[in-house]
């Protein structure tokens, strides 16, 4: 094997003459296109200087270019790094500095706001999309290809973590970290080269860059690629076809368009969740309205895909799932590490072929986030019932000790989002004078607003006085990223100096 991801992915689809994207306005490409298309832009980028292990950094609009420019990268022997199209100039700027990129890629109508910083970083400044100079380079280039020899050890793609709190790290992805995962997801998930995926997510996240794609390169099946969540598109394109994956918010969307029925989705095979925590309520309304049970899965950019609930058996609502092929988990003490007994809530950690290799130039930090066994510690928070399935409280930055006791927000915004009158909830730890944090919960309304009074009468009967919220504040949405997590970093922020009376 010269190079693991060309030779299992994208070398498969030179020699195929199937539809492979399905894009807008009846527009196709065939496998065989696609391949083309990754030759010459591998090609382009060797035109342009860049070497093997070069950071081709790319902040740019959804497109097939877009895609095809991943593969290539990554057939060229480079590392891909896909940035938020939402980052400005200088929150880019911190990426560019780390990773030092040998070319970064923006859309045309970007190019003017970051050439500065580019010629500043001195930085191969490229845009990619229609009129683009690097599709340009791409044009008169080749389209056969020679892949760059790599070992399944060397990286392949380097992602940057959220950041919400402290400096944002540059996850280190190997070839072998992403190929294992699109194996054992495709096994999961019974993927086939019949099966036609509906992907209308982003591709600068690991969910749609290598959950799905992926997944649907290994097993040569296609894809309707749309250029973002819309809801008419999606309407139009269900019927045509047999899987989607999705963040919480395409489902709830859905639900709340007459236009999703049994009838609509008839041809569906799976519905699949992920990046953020999918409501128990929307699991049971989605199965009540289309017949079809979400599978939620449980993942992070260091790790790719960890559990994921079965195809076959009980999708539990609440629950993510037990670990995939060759992946492991356990619960531990935050403390001591000392793992816990089957129940009990602590610092979940995993080790397998999907964990990444450590963090771009930060070797300390690495060494802080793995065990001496391998173990990684993802900094989340959960248990595993008696069943196997991995329950997530939250994260440990999320945690709230008032009074002295640990409180797990996700135990009180369960209890909160099954009250009359709550769409949904985020529950923090703000400063109080004399707990040291209290618990405030924040609800977002459904189609009347919440009675407090009951809420509060509720969960004096249900649960601990010490886990119950000190104040309530009614607000009309949660933040959120991109991908549909709630912001809580910015709600600390926010309620701060939050006052109790």
């Amino acid at each position: 094997m010269t190079n693991p991801m060309y030779d299992t992915l994208f070398g498969r689809l030179k020699d195929q003459d199937r539809v492979f994207l399905y894009l807008p306005d009846d527009h196709v490409i065939t496998a065989r296109e696609f391949h083309d298309m990754i030759g010459r832009s591998a090609n382009a980028l060797h035109a342009a200087g860049l070497v093997p292990g070069d950071r081709v950094a790319v902040q740019a609009t959804k497109s097939p270019e877009m895609l095809a420019l991943y593969a290539a990268t990554i057939t060229a022997g480079m590392v891909f790094l896909p940035l938020n199209t939402a980052y400005t100039p200088e929150e880019l700027s911190y990426f560019i500095k780390d990773c030092t990129p040998g070319m970064l890629l923006v859309d045309p109508d970007r190019a003017a706001k970051v050439q500065d910083l580019a010629n500043q970083l001195g930085t191969r400044l490229e845009t990619l999309g229609t009129g683009g100079s690097f599709d340009a380079l791409a044009a008169v280039q080749p389209e056969s290809v020679t892949p760059v020899t790599r070992q399944p050890d060397d990286l392949a793609a380097l992602l940057y973590t959220s950041g919400t709190t402290g400096r944002s790290k540059g996850a280190m992805l190997s070839h072998d970290n992403l190929l294992s995962n699109a194996q054992a997801l495709a096994e999961a998930w019974h993927f086939t080269s019949a099966d036609i995926l509906l992907h209308a997510l982003p591709v600068f996240h690991a969910h749609g860059l290598f959950v799905a794609n992926n997944t649907v390169l290994l097993t040569g099946g296609s894809m309707i690629f749309q250029p973002k969540f819309d809801l008419d598109q999606i309407i139009a394109a269900l019927p045509n076809a047999t899987a989607m994956m999705g963040v919480p918010t395409f489902y709830t969307r859905l639900l709340q368009d007459p236009r999703l029925t049994r009838e609509l989705v008839t041809h569906m095979r799976l519905f699949i969740s992920g990046s953020a925590p999918l409501l128990a309520e929307t699991h049971q309304t989605w199965t009540a309205r289309t017949g079809h049970a979400i599978l939620e899965r449980y993942g992070m950019t260091e790790t790719t895909m960890i559990t994921s609930n079965p195809y076959h058996g009980e999708r539990r609502p609440g629950t993510v799932g037990k670990p995939l092929r060759d992946v492991h988990i356990r619960i531990v003490d935050q403390k001591t590490g000392a793992q816990l007994a089957q129940g009990e809530t602590g610092m979940i950690e995993v080790r397998g072929p999907n964990v990444f290799k450590g963090y771009w130039q930060m070797p300390e930090k690495t060494a802080e986030e793995f065990r001496k066994d391998g173990y990684f510690i993802t900094g989340d928070l959960g248990k595993i019932d008696p069943d196997g399935y991995l329950h997530i409280v939250g994260r440990e930055k999320d945690l709230i000790i008032s009074g002295g006791y640990n409180i797990y927000p996700k135990e009180i915004e369960l209890a909160l989002d099954d009250m009359p009158g709550v769409l949904e909830s985020a529950v923090i730890g703000v400063p109080h004078p004399d707990f040291g944090e209290a618990v405030l919960a924040i609800l977002v309304p459904a189609d009347f607003a919440p009675d407090i009074q009951a809420i509060e009468a509720s969960l004096a009967q249900h649960m601990a006085r010490y886990k119950q919220p000190k104040a309530f504040i009614k607000m009309r949405e949660l933040p959120r990223n991109t991908m549909g997590k709630v912001q809580k970093a910015a709600l600390r922020q926010q309620f701060a100096t939050y006052f109790f009376e």
